[in-house]
């Protein structure tokens, strides 16, 4: 199949650019997974789309109380701010997303609390409460920077190159609408202040640096697991 080459960008940060770049080949694996060029072109099975939504709005569950540790772990009211309306826009929007696909597929939100939790979805959103638990707030956001940079990116490729018949128009929608796009720039300059004022000018330099980068790869490479998962889960019914 074609690679998507294209990329929203880094959102004003360079510390995510960073990061993604020390990532190499696990960031594409993540942004142009066989599971994403399905979504774009409509080619993938309804089931697999289905096992990862359930899925999914069992980690967005996860990710929203990652976000509130974001604020426990937030030395600032402005960092507070920032964590706080990611947290608001994932319990009040994303996660809204899901419930109303799920509803229409006779899925009630009820059932979807009581979902098996799959392994890679332990294992991803284990991996990201750790880091916050164990770290301080940049070592979680290196942990939470893939998936809200990532669906961005994935949002914009898939709106650029593919036709705007395919059955996951409106999951594609909203990760390149104008309302997700504020996340991530708001997710872009926290993690600036952050990084530059627990690491210095050249926060490259800094000893933590490589440690933040297999953060943020570990946490990559997670996301396209998880995109597996979503294959896995089709295939097996």
């Amino acid at each position: 199949m074609t690679v998507i080459n294209k990329s929203t960008g880094n959102f004003g940060s360079k510390i995510f650019a960073g990061w993604r770049h020390a990532a190499g080949e696990s960031w594409s694996d993540y942004v142009d997974h066989e599971f994403v060029r399905g979504l774009g072109d409509g080619s993938l099975p309804r089931p697999a789309f289905m096992a990862y939504l359930i899925q999914d709005y069992i980690f967005l569950i996860h990710f929203s109380r990652a976000w509130a540790l974001a604020i426990v772990k937030s030395e600032t009211p402005e960092q507070m701010r920032g964590a706080a309306a990611t947290v608001n826009a994932l319990i009040n929007d994303e996660i809204q997303l899901h419930v109303g696909i799920c509803a229409r597929e006779g899925i009630t939100e009820a059932q979807l609390l009581q979902a098996k939790e799959e392994p890679e979805n332990l294992a991803y959103t284990r991996y990201v409460m750790d880091a916050g638990l164990s770290g301080d707030l940049l070592d979680l956001l290196a942990t939470l920077a893939p998936c809200v940079f990532g669906y961005a990116d994935i949002g914009y490729r898939l709106s650029e190159c593919h036709d705007t018949t395919t059955l996951y128009r409106e999951w594609i929608d909203t990760y390149h609408s104008d309302d997700y796009k504020p996340v991530c720039v708001s997710v872009a300059s926290l993690i600036e202040q952050v990084a530059y004022s627990k690491l210095g000018d050249k926060p490259e330099l800094n000893p933590r640096w490589s440690v933040l980068c297999n953060r943020f790869k570990t946490a990559t490479q997670l996301e396209a697991n998880f995109w597996s998962m979503g294959l896995r889960l089709g295939n097996s019914g």
